[in-house]
């Protein structure tokens, strides 16, 4: 006999505001509760220490998280200069002080020599794997183990404030996938030559997603309430948040099938069409409704990648 998945089946994309202090993956598993939903994954993890924008996925659209863990995040970060600590955050334990003689135009110059792609090693304290095993465990160990250094490109990294009397520093920073935030701080420091660490992180955008659309952890909770109160069920006003799952895919190009087509390619067969085909991945519409990501195949027709079980856009 079949199992039955617990939970309500649930579609679409929640931008959470993640608090400060929980895990990532509590705070996805506090927002699949709320929502009672039978499947939920989140798009790149935040340090206990950060907030900030954590695109949840639910049901479908959990086939798309790679589109939203490979574009690029906005951060506002704060940083506390003079003191290195373990993690490069204020959650490890301060290993170094020294003293901060700085001006702000050498920290604008130090600033500046950020951007653009360079090579940067993950921090011990990642959530990367090595043989299976997350790098922060093996940093509790106090074990090191190799790493290998990744392709990151800063398109931006401004100087918000620079406040001289408690020796911090405010900055936004755009960069690329895999950017570790706390290793660039870690990095000004040295080059400043008086150490630094993280003590304030917030991501407050992936990719194309706004700031004013996330949703805290309690604004959810009132509105469970509000729903009983008012004797209505909890996804009445719960899935109004909901963003539809295509949303992840912008950028992508986009090929229009009509329903007759569209059905052959949810079920597995490639669609002949009359136009060449891009290389990569593919948004697929078929009657103006998001079915699912396509490819080229060898022959240069269409087909499936990443089909839809339900063969229909949903966020209820």
């Amino acid at each position: 006999m079949a199992r039955r998945s617990k939970g309500r089946p649930v579609d679409g994309i929640l931008l959470l505001n993640k608090p400060e202090g929980i895990s990532s993956n509590k705070a996805l598993q506090q927002a699949k509760g709320i929502y009672f939903a039978q499947k939920a994954g989140h798009t790149g993890a935040l340090d206990p220490l950060a907030t900030g924008m954590l695109p949840i996925c639910f049901g479908e659209a959990t086939k798309f998280t790679q589109f939203l863990l490979d574009t690029d995040k906005t951060y506002v970060v704060r940083a506390k200069l003079g003191e290195r600590t373990t993690t490069s955050d204020s959650d490890g334990e301060v290993v170094e002080t020294r003293d901060v003689n700085i001006t702000k135009d050498l920290l604008e110059q130090e600033i500046a020599k950020f951007l653009g792609e360079s090579d940067q090693y993950p921090s011990m304290y990642s959530a990367l794997k090595y043989e299976g095993k997350p790098l922060y465990k093996y940093a509790r160990e106090g074990i090191e183990v190799p790493r290998k250094c990744r392709k990151i490109n800063v398109f931006s990294l401004t100087l918000d404030e620079f406040d001289e009397a408690n020796n911090e520093v405010q900055m936004t920073a755009h960069v690329s996938k895999g950017t570790y935030i706390r290793t660039i701080v870690d990095d000004l420091g040295e080059n400043l030559g008086c150490g630094a660490h993280v003590i304030m992180l917030h991501r407050s955008a992936v990719g194309h997603y706004p700031a004013d659309k996330m949703v805290s952890l309690e604004q959810l909770e009132a509105l469970l309430v509000k729903a009983k109160q008012e004797e209505l069920t909890p996804s009445t006003y719960l899935d109004e948040l909901l963003l539809p799952m295509d949303t992840a895919l912008v950028g992508l190009p986009v090929v229009e099938l009509s329903k007759e087509q569209g059905s052959s390619f949810s079920h597995g067969q490639a669609v002949v069409l009359d136009i060449e085909l891009p290389e990569g991945a593919i948004k697929v519409l078929a009657d103006g409704v998001f079915i699912g990501t396509g490819e080229r195949n060898p022959d240069g027709h269409l087909k499936s990648k990443r089909g839809l079980s339900n063969q229909q856009e949903t966020t209820a």
